[in-house]
């Protein structure tokens, strides 16, 4: 499933970079707030990956 092949690690990477990012220059935010951002970023770019790349050949 390209679903796993492509927007699952996107996804993670992004989770991981905005947690990063959050947590240095903006430490004002409180956690509950980074943990939506860090989420809605996840699954926005999972989304979006699953329609940019294109389906595998594989069938």
């Amino acid at each position: 499933m390209r679903i796993f092949k492509f927007a699952v690690p996107i996804a993670l990477l992004v989770a991981g970079i905005s947690w990063w990012m959050l947590s240095k220059n903006f430490q004002e935010v409180p956690g509950t707030s980074r943990v939506w951002i860090t989420i809605g970023a996840a699954i926005l770019s999972g989304i979006i990956a699953h329609f940019l790349f294109p389906k595998s050949e594989d069938n």
